[in-house]
């Protein structure tokens, strides 16, 4: 777990809501899957080790960051060879924002999509 802050969402009489950091990430990381032309995402060492022991990492690939001027989403992903990487992005970034909208309630500041690599057709993946 990171040392970020819960973000509190509610505070009222009946109770406090606060949701996570990690929380968004894997929302925001199932949402992206959801988009065609998306081949992957890319994710860290870690991530890649628990994939091998059979543990799903919905949240690879994703980077959220809570500042002053509010939340911040950074993509790091590898698209289909052939396809429109700006409207492939663009509805990337408008899935993730309604998901997350929908889900959590929150404005989202920025949704940052890092193209890392294509995919070729039975190739392995080309980094830039």
């Amino acid at each position: 777990m990171s040392e970020q802050p819960l973000l509190n969402v509610s505070d009222d009489r009946l109770g406090k809501v606060e949701i996570a950091p990690e929380v968004i990430e894997v929302i925001a990381g199932i949402a992206a899957t959801e988009v065609d032309g998306l081949y992957a995402m890319r994710g860290n060492f870690a991530s890649g080790v628990a994939e091998r022991f059979g543990k799903k990492a919905h949240s690879k690939g994703v980077k959220v960051e809570l500042t002053d001027n509010g939340i911040l989403i950074d993509l790091f992903v590898i698209l289909n060879f052939g396809v429109s990487i700006p409207q492939v992005a663009q509805m990337l970034q408008t899935n993730i924002r309604q998901t997350l909208k929908n889900m959590t309630a929150l404005e989202i500041d920025e949704i940052n999509v890092h193209v890392v690599g294509i995919q070729m057709e039975g190739t392995d993946v080309v980094d830039e």
